[in-house]
This record gives C-alpha cells, sequence and structure tokens, in this order.
C-alpha cells in the first residue's frame, strides 16, 4: 500500500473534556522518518497547559475514584472497541510519524487492544466493599487490606512504541480509578493523538483524561514537579528517568520508571540453528533495533559461532529496509535525524575500538533519499570494554562474542549495568530453566521469539526499571494500599 498523502491529523491537546490550541500558541513540527517530510505541526505545550490538565484531573478525580469496577470495565472495553474500529488508521499513522513497517504497526494496534481488554477484565471482578481479610493471631480484631486508587497520575511515554507503552500505563490506571495527564512525545504525537481521539469518543467522563503534547522541558518536567500529580509512570532513556526520580522527590510522589536496556541473547552449542538466527535476527533488527528489550548482544558457543554468524550475516542482508508503505518492506527507517547520526556515531566508534564488521553500517540501497535509513549492521569481535558492547545503541546493531562455558556465558551476560531481558536458545531444557534462573533480567526468553502478554509483567533489574508494568503488577502500580484494623463483634 502506499502512503496516505491526504491524511488528516489531530493536533491539539485534549484538556478538560475539549480539544484546545496551547495556551501559548506554540506548535512543534512533526516529520516522516522515511522522506524526512514535513507531515503537521502540533500544539507545543507548557506548564500553564499542564496547569489546567492537571487541575482538570483533580477534579475529575473525586467522583472517577468512587466508581465501580464494573463501571471502569465498561468504558475499557468501550475504548477497546473503539481502537479496533480505527486499527487501519492507527496503523498508518505509526507508520507516518515512527516509520515502523505496516506489518509492525498493525501488531502494535493489537496489542493496545489486548491490553485495554485485560485490564477491564481485571477491573470488572467483584468488588470487594470491605476490602481483603487478613488472618491475624487474635480474637479480637479484625484486619482488612484495601486498595485504593492513589490519585492523578502523569504518564510519559516513548516514541518507540508510543501507543503500546500509553496503553500499558493508561488501562491500568483507569482501571484502578485514577485520572490521568498523558504527555506523549514530542517526536511521535500522531499515533497518540489519534488515540486519544479514539479514547475520547466513548465519553469518559470529563477530566479523567488528559493530553498535552510538547517537550520534556516544557512539559513533562512541570507535570513531574507538580503537587497536584500523586504518581508518575514514565518510559524512556535512563538518563532521563534519573531526573524525572530526583524532581519527583521534591514532592514525594510515587514514581515508576521503565528504562533503558543492553540485553543478551545467550545461544549454545546444541542450539537449532535456524531457530538461533531468526531470534537473533528479530531480537535485534525488530522495529529498527529501537527497543529497550533489543537482545543487540550476541553470545554465542565457540563451536557454532562460524555457521551462526556465516547464517546470521546471510539473514540480515536479505531484511527488505525501505519507505514502511512499499510492498515487501521488513524494516523502516529510524525516527529522526537525531537518531540516525546517534546510530551512525557508534557504528563509527565501534570501528574505531578494534571491532570487525561483517555486515550494513551504511544506507541500504534503493531507500528514500532523505530518509534514516541504516542498514542491519553486525559487528564480531567487540571488545567488551567499547561503548558498542556496553551502551543503549537504540538501532539496528548488533555486536557478536564467543563464550567457552555455561558459566562465562551468564557471567558476560550479567556484566552491565542494565537488566531488562535475555533471550536462551538450547535444546536441554534443564539448562534452559537454570541459566534463565542465573540471569539477572526481568524477562527472560527460552526458545521463544520476544512475546509479550498484557497478562504477565515488563521491567527488569539493575538500572532498567524501578516496578513492573503488566499483569496485576501494572494495576498496583496505581494503587495505595489501606490498612483497616477493628475490634470483632461479640457474637
Amino acid at each position: 500500500m502506499n502512503a496516505p498523502n491526504d491524511t488528516q491529523f489531530v493536533t491539539q491537546h485534549y484538556i478538560d473534556g475539549r480539544w484546545v490550541d496551547g495556551a501559548m500558541g506554540g506548535t512543534i513540527a512533526v516529520v516522516n522518518p522515511a522522506t524526512g517530510a514535513h507531515l503537521t505541526d502540533v500544539a507545543a505545550g507548557t506548564a500553564h497547559d499542564v496547569e489546567l490538565a492537571v487541575a482538570s484531573a483533580a477534579r475529575a478525580f473525586r467522583a472517577w475514584r468512587k466508581t465501580t469496577g464494573a463501571e471502569r470495565a465498561r468504558y475499557l472495553h468501550a475504548i477497546a472497541t473503539a481502537v479496533e474500529a480505527r486499527r487501519k488508521r492507527l496503523a498508518i499513522l505509526q507508520s507516518l510519524n515512527n516509520g515502523k513497517s505496516q506489518q509492525e504497526a498493525h501488531m502494535d494496534v493489537d496489542d493496545v487492544i489486548a491490553t485495554f481488554r485485560y485490564y477491564a477484565q481485571l477491573a470488572e471482578r467483584p468488588d470487594d466493599a470491605t476490602g481483603e481479610e487478613v488472618s491475624i493471631p487474635s480474637t479480637e480484631h479484625r484486619a482488612r487490606i484495601c486498595r485504593e486508587p492513589c490519585g492523578v497520575a502523569a504518564l510519559i511515554v516513548p516514541w518507540n512504541f508510543p501507543m503500546v507503552t500509553t496503553a500499558w500505563k493508561l488501562a491500568p490506571a483507569l482501571a484502578a480509578g485514577c485520572t490521568v495527564v498523558l504527555k506523549p512525545s514530542e517526536i511521535t504525537p500522531l499515533p497518540e493523538l489519534e488515540l486519544a481521539s479514539a479514547i475520547a469518543s466513548v465519553s469518559l467522563p470529563t477530566g479523567v483524561f488528559n493530553v498535552v503534547t510538547g517537550t520534556g522541558a516544557d512539559v513533562g518536567a512541570p507535570l513531574v514537579a507538580h503537587q497536584g500529580v500523586a504518581k508518575v509512570s514514565f518510559t524512556g532513556s535512563t538518563g532521563v528517568g534519573q531526573t524525572v526520580m530526583k524532581t519527583a522527590a521534591d514532592t514525594l510522589k510515587g514514581v515508576s520508571l521503565e528504562l533503558g536496556g543492553k540485553s543478551s541473547i545467550l545461544v549454545f552449542d546444541d542450539a537449532d540453528l535456524e531457530l538461533a538466527v531468526e531470534l537473533v535476527a528479530t531480537g535485534g533488527f525488530f522495529n529498527s533495533g529501537q527497543m529497550c528489550s533489543a537482545t543487540s548482544r550476541v553470545l554465542v558457543a565457540r563451536e557454532l559461532a562460524p555457521a551462526l554468524l556465516a547464517r546470521l550475516v546471510e539473514r540480515a542482508e536479505r531484511i527488505v529496509v525501505g519507505d514502511p508503505f512499499a510492498p515487501g518492506v521488513q524494516m523502516g527507517p529510524l525516527v529522526n535525524r537525531a537518531q540516525f547520526e546517534r546510530v551512525r556515531g557508534y557504528i563509527e566508534q565501534g570501528i574505531a575500538d578494534g571491532a570487525r564488521i561483517v555486515t550494513g553500517g551504511g544506507r541500504p540501497a534503493e531507500v528514500p533519499e532523505h530518509g534514516f535509513f541504516i542498514a542491519p549492521t553486525i559487528f564480531a569481535d567487540v571488545p567488551p570494554t567499547s561503548a558498542l558492547w556496553r551502551d543503549e545503541i537504540f538501532g539496528p546493531v548488533l555486536c557478536v562474542r564467543v563464550f567457552d562455558t555455561e558459566q562465562e556465558a551468564v557471567a558476560l551476560a550479567n556484566d552491565s549495568e542494565y537488566g531488562l531481558v535475555a533471550t536462551i536458545v538450547t535444546a536441554d531444557e534443564a539448562r534452559g530453566e537454570r541459566v534463565a534462573r542465573a540471569l539477572e533480567a526481568g524477562v527472560v526468553w527460552v526458545n521463544t521469539p520476544q512475546l509479550i502478554y498484557p497478562q504477565t509483567s515488563w521491567g527488569g533489574y539493575k538500572r532498567s526499571s524501578i516496578g513492573r508494568e503488566l499483569g496485576p503488577f501494572g494495576l498496583a502500580a496505581f494503587q495505595e494500599i489501606k490498612q483497616v484494623l477493628t475490634r470483632r463483634q461479640a457474637n
């Protein structure tokens, strides 16, 4: 299919149930990363817009917190249905603004739908108005644990999976009874604003859901600092996450952080070679490698390394790179020029550090002239001290190293300041379980692609995360725990 040239975009903030321009009238240019062409301009928010949005959410919270789980579930199901109705349009905007292939873009929309459905199911469980009874060794007292919404939640989401990360935060926040102010990335606001339009169409009570577009400095920072915000849920770089945490400390608000990763895939000598090649390729090149979960450090048993590397190079060179709307395209561009230059800088630094480039490294052939494309790139013999091996690159760049023993493989994988994910490829079920338990990572896949289900969990160890998303953990992130102790009534 071809990219539409007559697409209409949502470009305003959504505050207090209305679409509005920013208070200062400023705008931010939005670009198509496949062509470098200007798409539109969206409202550039300021602290004043944040103030209006937080005030709206605070007013709405007084009534929204008292709704039943069943009532909130109906809204969540309605949102999922509204997203389903706009599936094609949302996928188009995702490709236009983010650069994802159409196949990947549709997968993202399906993830959004599944997440809202899941949290609707959690919310519609029968309400327990008296709380959960706790057994205590006393005949005099009765203890109950009650879960209550924490208040106004600020949701700050990134550009690499904009709609998905929004759903992972927004669905549990609404299910918990929180009201929200969402800040999309200023780089990819268009699919987010269309998603917001779908959400607005279900007629949530005024003020429950608000969106302010803008930069981190002009919108994100005042949101995090605002005394009316009870909880911040942020996904982005580790450096910005540290700033969020420091700012939130001034008002002692709750913080959940989903940050960086530099993850490993461990391929043992008994691995199925075809499976290993496919898992390595998808783990490193999906979404043009712009994933915190990218398994960009490839650890392979020495005896299997020559065969794996040869097949991996062949697999990488078959990947069709180009405009996301062109037939057969499997990998699109990087999201913007800044990211393009950043990844190129890492490739140049890797070569300077003595790593051996075996494929890629430059622009692919026959891609749009002004797009931000980098060919799937593979390095071998990467020094463990190189930034290529240690830093999160966020691009289609894999680094391969060999190991001789299981213990060495685990040690190399754990030798990182991050601990988000890992993948294991082995025919030995016991070893798969043993290594999975030894790895310092929040998610481990064994002989399987990077599948993420809303019923499970998401987050990592060390500098990768504080807290968890998805599953019941995602709901708990937006809840306060209250203990109520009473005397038992005499029979």
